[in-house]
């Protein structure tokens, strides 16, 4: 019996949503293709019909936990700056292990080990971010001054383990996004 049309595209996706998800959380030297096999249930050879190597399943993961995390973001979550950041800035976004984590503050320290197509694919996912940012910010540079608040603050958070600095530390970056959108205007809901 012949695999559906459909068949293939639905085991790369499975594929690319465990690899997402467990390089956000673990980073690339730490995951192994069985594991991410074993994750969307899968077996080793239906990796090598989707990908070339490891590396272009990780540049291919990136893009997917991108959207997947867009995606995540609340319907309601108002079109201004602020908000914006106390939602990415969040206890609850840096602690989340179920739910896909940004690619672009969980994976800052391990992009600059990769190949040239993962860093490509890092630096579109990240003009895509200030893309969206921009269209919240009065000028481009407010637009990446939030960015670089944002992605390192959520970086930084993760990364340390003593929860009341970690906390301030998103208050902090919460408070510098908030002064630089200056909001007066910027609402595009």
């Amino acid at each position: 019996m012949a695999w559906q049309d459909t068949h293939k595209a639905q085991s790369k996706d499975r594929i690319l949503t465990s690899a997402a998800m467990l390089f956000t959380h673990h980073g690339f030297e730490q995951i192994s293709i069985d594991q991410v096999m074993k994750n969307a249930e899968l077996t080793r050879g239906a990796f090598y019909s989707h990908f070339k190597s490891k590396s272009d399943l990780y540049a291919q993961a990136i893009r997917k936990a991108a959207t997947v995390a867009f995606q995540r973001k609340p319907v309601n979550c108002p079109q201004n700056m602020k908000s914006f950041a106390q939602y990415y800035l969040s206890a609850e976004h840096r602690d989340d292990q179920y739910e896909q984590a940004c690619p672009l503050a969980f994976l800052v320290s391990d992009i600059n080990q990769q190949d040239s197509q993962v860093k490509a694919t890092y630096t579109k996912t990240l003009q895509a971010f200030i893309a969206q940012a921009d269209s919240l910010c009065l000028s481009r540079e407010k637009a990446l001054q939030s960015v670089v608040l944002m992605v390192g603050g959520l970086a930084l958070s993760r990364a340390l383990d003593d929860k009341n600095l970690s906390n301030e530390l998103l208050a902090a970056c919460q408070a510098g996004v908030s002064t630089l959108s200056n909001e007066e205007g910027t609402d595009v809901s």
